[in-house]
């Protein structure tokens, strides 16, 4: 008798420390995918990124989010059928100030531009990226590595929450303005980037 009650005392202590460890784990899972939430003029959305596929885009999006980079910038390419890019102009269509060092590309990660995803803009150089981002609307399989350059684009988290305001910013009505194509008519400005945390978190 004393032996029963000593092993099931030792599977009890097993699976309570097992549970822990689950919940420890899926904590840590949960802090190593960030979600930040967007806010703009029309309407709100929450981007969940991958840290563990691409840690080093997640990390320099982080640390615009966390400066306040964001605030006041706007979507200044918009391509139905196509993306939505913003994150490096202001309102005036001019350069914002703060922009920090390129990071290398991670575009061979495995994630793919499917739409509500998140990926990094950049030039030709494939090591270009800052602080631009773009959401893809649609199957953009074709900016996957290789790409038609060789190096493809780096997806690095995707639209949790608030997928229809991505679908009315890719309908606005564009234009040419100061030399850049695709440009909103009406503003579309982000009020804010916020890293969420706790119960605010999109489960």
């Amino acid at each position: 008798m004393h032996q029963q009650k000593q092993f099931r005392r030792t599977v009890f202590v097993r699976l309570a420390c097992g549970a822990l460890a689950l919940g420890f784990a899926a904590s840590v899972f949960a802090a190593d995918n960030p979600q930040v939430a967007i806010k703009t003029t029309m309407g709100d959305m929450v981007v969940e990124l991958d840290a563990q596929n691409a840690p080093k885009s997640t990390a320099n999006f982080l640390q615009y989010v966390k400066s306040g980079f964001y605030k006041g910038t706007v979507f200044h390419r918009v391509i139905d059928g196509f993306m939505i890019q913003g994150g490096g102009y202001t309102e005036k269509l001019v350069d914002r100030p703060g922009v920090r060092k390129a990071i290398p590309s991670e575009s061979k990660n495995g994630l793919s531009n499917k739409p509500y995803t998140v990926a990094m803009a950049r030039t030709g150089d494939p090591n270009s990226a800052t602080s631009q981002f773009f959401i893809n609307v649609n199957d953009n399989n074709g900016l996957d590595y290789p790409g038609q350059d060789g190096h493809g684009y780096t997806v690095f988290g995707r639209v949790v929450q608030g997928q229809e305001t991505v679908d009315k910013i890719k309908g606005v009505m564009v234009d040419d303005m100061r030399g850049m194509q695709n440009v909103p008519v009406t503003p579309i400005v982000i009020r804010s980037a916020t890293l969420l945390s706790g119960e605010r978190l999109i489960k």
